[in-house]
């Protein structure tokens, strides 16, 4: 017989992956709630780790010279691209001690690059 050790709604049943992107999408929905017209059109993904790359643009947010996250600014035009701000997993899962300072963490790191986007200071947004 195979199947799960333990049901779905059980905590233990998450993975680290699930529990980030959940992370990352209460920060996401408690500035969208704030800032709705600002942030629509503006897309929000979680990759593992960062892309390799010789020399990282003014989009990225470091910690020392490892990647935490990357603004992609968008494309207008015919072959438009929304703006779009990339997390990346392992780095900010390394520098937490535990749950709940990743989440600090994660919505640090997002309302940076949101400010960012906006052209206007964190502190601004994280009234």
């Amino acid at each position: 017989m195979r199947g799960r050790l333990v049901p779905a709604s059980v905590p233990m049943a998450r993975t680290r992956a699930e529990i980030f992107d959940d992370l990352v999408l209460d920060a996401v929905e408690e500035l969208e709630r704030r800032f709705a017209g600002e942030l629509a059109g503006v897309e929000f993904a979680v990759e593992d780790v960062p892309p390799d790359l010789n020399v990282y643009d003014s989009d990225v947010l470091e910690d020392g010279e490892v990647p935490l996250a990357r603004l992609l600014p968008g494309r207008p035009g015919r072959q438009a691209l929304p703006p779009r701000i990339v997390l990346y997993r392992r780095p900010l899962e390394l520098r937490a001690a535990d749950r709940d300072d990743l989440a600090d963490l994660v919505h640090d790191v997002i309302v940076e690059q949101v400010a960012n986007l906006l052209g206007v200071s964190p502190d601004d947004l994280d009234e």
